[in-house]
């Protein structure tokens, strides 16, 4: 059975590493590290040693199993571009990814670096989608970096939204989502900077998915922006989103 997901733009969680190590502002408050905690405290095997890095060879071919079409978050729980992933094990994930071309793979780094590095090192396939965080001005050049790679389906998480963005290049990047941080210690997004990156992708005719509001309580804040939803989907998607 798939590891169904309440994240708004996947359907499904896949982890073959789990754990990690914070390396710019969007993680202070990493919601993974606080699941990972919690289900070492329950007992999970996955999760014995907590948040810290760990290769999960067992789960490798977990998505060839799932037979139904759809589209699956890769490392919910990780960033398979950490330096403490080998190469040879990414390859592994992205061959596992290539077999079970049936889904849609959504991969999503903060180590923009060595995933332009590794590049030329991996399995591209159409349905694999590629993207990178990009919680404000600071970090940038990630996407730079991805714009560099191979992937067909380039992504931007602008997740949580931390600052204005007001000179985003879209350039070759096919879908942005936005949403603000949530949980006890989330820090505040301002209405005119998700309208200013709404704008932009409209101006440069990128698809635009807005997640969350966050907050404390993100099931009180929603997920309406101007009164209404926003859910557009890559246009190159190969199988359709359900």
């Amino acid at each position: 059975m798939a590891h169904k997901s309440p994240i708004e733009w996947t359907e499904s969680t896949w982890n073959p590493v789990t754990g990690c190590t914070k390396i710019s502002e969007g993680c202070k408050n990493c919601y993974a590290e606080k699941l990972a905690l919690r289900l070492k405290a329950m007992g999970q095997a996955n999760y014995k040693d907590g948040f810290k890095l760990t290769l999960q060879p067992k789960m490798l071919e977990l998505p060839l199993s799932w037979k139904k079409p759809q589209t699956i978050f890769v490392n919910s729980m990780s960033d398979l571009f950490h330096k403490d992933v080998p190469l040879d094990y990414i390859q592994k994930v992205f061959n596992v990814m290539a077999k079970a071309d049936w889904h849609n793979f959504q991969v999503l780094t903060k180590r923009s670096e060595l995933l332009k590095q590794f590049n030329k090192e991996l399995n591209w396939q159409s349905h694999i989608w590629m993207g990178v965080s990009v919680e404000n001005e600071k970090v940038i050049h990630r996407i730079d970096d991805l714009r560099e790679t191979d992937a067909h389906i380039k992504f931007l998480s602008i997740e949580p939204l931390l600052g204005s963005l007001p000179k985003l290049d879209l350039t070759g990047i096919d879908w942005v989502i936005v949403g603000g941080e949530s949980g006890p210690k989330a820090r505040p997004m301002k209405e005119e900077w998700v309208l200013e990156i709404k704008d932009q992708c409209e101006e440069q005719n990128v698809p635009f998915f807005f997640k969350q509001w966050g907050g404390v309580r993100k099931h009180k804040t929603g997920r309406t922006l101007l009164n209404r939803t926003w859910d557009n989907m890559p246009k190159k998607a190969r199988i359709a989103y359900a």
